[in-house]
C-alpha cells in the first residue's frame, strides 16, 4: 500500500464526533478524557528561555545546538540510566509523531520490506509503514518475527500507548538481539518514561533501549524517540528528539537537511532549559498521580477495571470481568455520563475491548468525573 491508498483513511478520532456531540449536552458540561493534551501550565523555567531566545533571525541548525544535545545526553545519563550518550548521536524532532510516521520512509524502506509494531498500538506506527509503501506487522511475540530477512525495522513503545504497559530490560535485551541477528532496527518510543507510578518501574525508572543492561553497550541499530509534551506540558512547542545510533542519527540529519525539517531556535532553547531542570518535571508528576488516584477509584465504582497502566497518562479500562467486551459501548455508557474517552478499537483489533480514560483535564474536571462515576 502506498501514498495514494492512504488518501482515504479516515482519522480515528472523527468518528467519536456523535458521541462528543452527545457529552457536552450533559447538563453539568463534558469531561473530556479522550486525548491526552496536557492542560496544565507550561513551566515557567521554559517559557522564560523561549522568550530569552526570540531573537532568532538566523537560520537554526537542524543537528541542534550543542547546547541542546548535551542536555539531552545529560538528561539520558541522570534521568534514564544511560551513560556517555554522544551528543553527535542526538538529532530534535518537531514533536515526536513526525519521526514515528516518517522514519520507514527515512530509512528508505519500501516495498518488500516489514515494520514490526505493538499489536495495541498508537495508529501512526501502521500508518508510517504503509506510507513508506512497506509492510506493517502487528506483533508482540518475538518469535513471529525473529529470523526473517525482511523484517527491516521493528518498533516498541514502553510505556505503552495507550495501554500503559512496561516492558522490562529482558524484554527489551531480547528484541535488541533478534533484530541484530536480521539486521533490522530497533526504534523504541519512550514518551512517557518519566510517568511511572508501579513498582519497580516508579522507584528504579523505566528500562531504556539505549540502557547497557538492554544494548549490551553498543547503541548499533537502535534509536530512541521522546517528547517533552507530558512530562514538561510542551505540546504546543512540538519539541522532541531522537537519539542512539550515530551512523544512523548522521544519516537521519543528511535526509532531514535536505528537506528543512528543523526545531525552531526558541524552542530548542526553550528544550535546554526543561531537560536541565528536574523540579517542574516531579512536580507534574505530582499532579498526575493525584487526578491518577481519582480516576482509578472512580472507575472502579463504576463498574470498571484499569489493566497494565503501570505509567503514562492513560488507565486502560474495560468493564470488569468482562474480557469480550465492546468498546464503543463503554464510550456510549460513559457519554451519557458527559465523559467522554478514547475507544481502544482505534488501537487495533486487539483493543477492542478496552478505553482510553485520560489524566489530562483539570482537578475540578477530574472530580467532576468521578462524582458522575461514583454515582453511576
Amino acid at each position: 500500500m502506498g501514498l495514494a491508498d492512504l488518501s482515504g483513511l479516515a482519522y480515528p478520532w472523527d468518528t467519536l464526533t456523535p458521541y462528543a456531540e452527545r457529552a457536552r449536552a450533559h447538563p453539568r458540561g463534558v469531561v473530556d478524557l479522550s486525548i491526552g493534551t496536557p492542560v496544565d501550565p507550561t513551566p515557567a523555567v521554559v517559557r522564560d528561555a523561549l522568550a530569552a531566545a526570540s531573537d532568532a533571525h538566523g537560520y537554526p541548525t537542524t543537528h541542534g545546538t550543542p547546547a541542546l544535545r548535551e542536555a539531552v545526553s545529560g538528561w539520558f545519563a541522570r534521568r534514564r540510566g544511560v551513560p556517555a550518550l554522544d551528543p553527535d548521536a542526538v538529532l530534535p524532532t518537531v514533536g515526536s509523531k513526525e519521526l514515528v510516521g516518517l522514519l520507514p520512509s527515512l530509512l528508505r524502506l519500501g516495498p518488500g520490506d516489514v515494520v514490526v509494531h505493538p499489536r495495541t498500538a498508537y495508529p501512526t506506527y501502521d500508518v508510517g509503514a504503509r506510507l513508506a509503501g512497506a509492510t506493517p506487522l502487528a506483533t508482540d511475540d518475538v518469535d513471529e518475527w525473529a529470523g526473517r530477512a525482511d523484517v527491516r525495522l521493528v518498533w516498541v513503545n514502553s510505556p505503552s500507548n495507550p495501554t500503559g504497559r512496561v516492558l522490562d530490560a529482558a524484554h527489551l535485551a531480547r528484541v535488541v538481539a533478534a533484530a541484530r541477528e536480521i539486521g533490522a532496527v530497533v526504534a523504541s518510543d519512550e514518551c512517557y518514561a518519566e510517568l511511572a507510578w508501579a513498582e519497580p518501574y516508579a522507584s528504579q525508572g523505566v528500562p531504556s533501549l539505549l540502557d547497557p543492561a538492554v544494548s549490551g553497550g553498543s547503541h548499533d541499530g537502535l534509536l530512541v524517540t521522546y517528547s517533552l509534551s507530558k512530562q514538561s506540558s510542551m505540546a504546543g512547542y512540538r519539541a522532541a528528539f531522537v537519539a542512539g545510533d550515530p551512523a544512523l542519527v548522521a544519516d537521519l540529519l543528511a535526509t532531514r537537511k535536505h528537506l528543512g525539517m528543523i526545531v525552531p531556535a526558541p524552542v530548542q532553547a526553550a528544550m535546554v532549559a526543561a531537560l536541565s531542570d528536574d523540579a517542574h518535571v516531579a512536580a507534574q508528576r505530582a499532579v498526575y498521580a493525584r487526578r491518577r488516584e481519582v480516576l482509578v477509584a472512580a472507575l472502579g465504582d463504576a463498574g470498571l477495571q484499569v489493566d497494565h497502566s503501570e505509567a503514562g497518562l492513560y488507565l486502560w479500562s474495560r468493564p470488569a470481568g468482562d474480557d469480550g467486551g465492546d468498546c464503543w459501548r463503554t464510550v456510549s455508557d460513559l457519554a451519557d455520563l458527559g465523559i467522554l474517552v478514547g475507544p481502544g478499537a482505534f488501537y487495533g483489533p486487539a483493543g477492542a475491548g478496552h478505553v482510553r480514560v485520560a489524566l489530562t483535564a483539570t482537578d475540578e474536571r477530574v472530580h467532576e468525573a468521578a462524582a458522575r462515576l461514583s454515582g453511576a
